[in-house]
């Protein structure tokens, strides 16, 4: 058994039975290929390296073999291999992609073993993604812009990159192998517009103290990022959290309620999906600096207002989340079901708390007339929510 068949489909099979050719060039940010080539096989692809000279000068064709299982492409001979690597290939994937490259695609220059897959992908119409890498002075070149403009014409998907002011930085290896699933999954979100709302709400107590629920936000962030694989054009409103937040989605953040619902507003959505953890209560005031902590304290708290009848005024397709302690799955589906109705949703997820900051999860999903059981990682679980949402809109 190949290394790289130890992995094969470790994490999901979403690019199970796709090929993608990934086009590595002379950037210092090749060396981080190796990385990105492992994770797409634990996604399932089979993937097959291509390095121009400049990049076998920074990674080698031996570790790249062991990634990948495929002994990768470094020269061009009468066997044609441009040819016959792009054959029945999926996507071109170029990382990096430095300046040059990007600018002799763009021109039709195939002077390379990567500009010529590109120049057999683009006549073909395989499709690509690029993933830059250079200094941000060189990416602003005009005529880098303009290059990347006419490849974005022609149909190719740009990855990044992440700017600092002084360098071009190549994408995530996350939003590469996202991008990737997100152009090679059949887009059933394509085109919509989702919102995600995760994370929890604090409440102040004083200057210094406040009151909270337990939530992780590991939901909000896997439902985000599977509906941005789906093709979705995806916003994230994030609480307090405990797990990073994707660079590559446009991410706002918020504290309390009050802070939330003053972008309530903002909302024009296809779907907006609700896993936040919002306070029930709140403090009658807020107390100026610092309670002294020398003495008891009394805590007056007041219920706070829902914010899904006001969210689901504004959009068509909301989806709730419920969390309870000690019910059976029939008394926790008539619970989703009367917020179902009383707050105009169009489906609600039901869950114990037991579930509350775990890596696993099982879920109701509750709609007007069914309520399915679910249950898996978090990712699985969202994948498989999502995949019911996408039939309903």
């Amino acid at each position: 058994m190949h290394p790289s068949e130890e992995i094969f489909c470790e994490k999901s099979c979403k690019l199970k039975g796709k090929k993608v050719v990934m086009g590595i060039t002379g950037s210092i940010a090749a060396v981080e290929c190796f990385a990105v080539v492992r994770e797409l096989v634990r996604h399932g692809a089979d993937v097959l390296p291509v390095l121009t000279e400049a990049a076998t000068r920074l990674v080698a064709a031996d570790a790249l073999e062991f990634a990948s299982g495929h002994r990768p492409v470094v020269e061009l001979t009468g066997r044609t291999e441009h040819i016959e690597a792009m054959s029945g290939a999926d996507l071109l994937l170029v990382f990096p992609a430095t300046a040059n490259t990007v600018s002799k695609i763009a021109n039709g220059i195939d002077d390379t073993t990567v500009t010529s897959m590109a120049t057999v992908a683009i006549g073909s119409g395989v499709p690509m993604a690029i993933a830059p890498a250079m200094h941000e002075s060189m990416y602003r070149n005009p005529a880098v812009v303009a290059n990347v403009e006419r490849l974005r014409s022609w149909g190719a998907v740009f990855i990044g990159p992440r700017t600092d002011g002084v360098r071009a930085k190549v994408a995530s290896r996350e939003e590469v192998v996202e991008t990737v699933i997100r152009m090679l999954s059949g887009g059933r979100l394509s085109g919509r517009r989702v919102l995600v709302i995760g994370g929890r709400s604090s409440e102040a107590i004083d200057s210094m103290r406040l009151i909270t629920n337990r939530s992780s936000g590991r939901m909000a962030v896997a439902l985000a990022a599977r509906a941005f694989e789906m093709g979705a054009d995806v916003e994230l409103w994030m609480g307090g959290c405990d797990v990073p937040l994707p660079q590559h989605i446009e991410t706002a953040r918020f504290s309390s309620v009050a802070e939330l619902r003053e972008k309530v507003p903002d909302i024009r959505h296809d779907a907006v999906l609700v896993p936040a953890a919002l306070a029930d209560f709140a403090p009658a005031r807020k107390a100026e600096g610092k309670i002294p902590s020398d003495s008891g304290l009394d805590l007056r708290l007041e219920p706070v207002p829902k914010l899904l009848p006001e969210i689901s005024a504004r959009c068509p397709f909301v989806v709730g989340f419920k969390a309870e302690s000690g019910l059976d799955d029939d008394a926790l589906a008539a619970k989703a079901r009367s917020r179902l109705e009383s707050y105009g949703l169009s489906a609600v997820v039901a869950n114990d708390i037991s579930a509350a900051g775990r890596g696993e999860s099982s879920v109701l999903l509750v709609t007007g007339g069914s309520a399915e059981r679910i249950e898996g990682t978090k990712d699985e679980v969202a994948e498989a929510v999502l995949e019911r949402i996408a039939g309903m809109l």
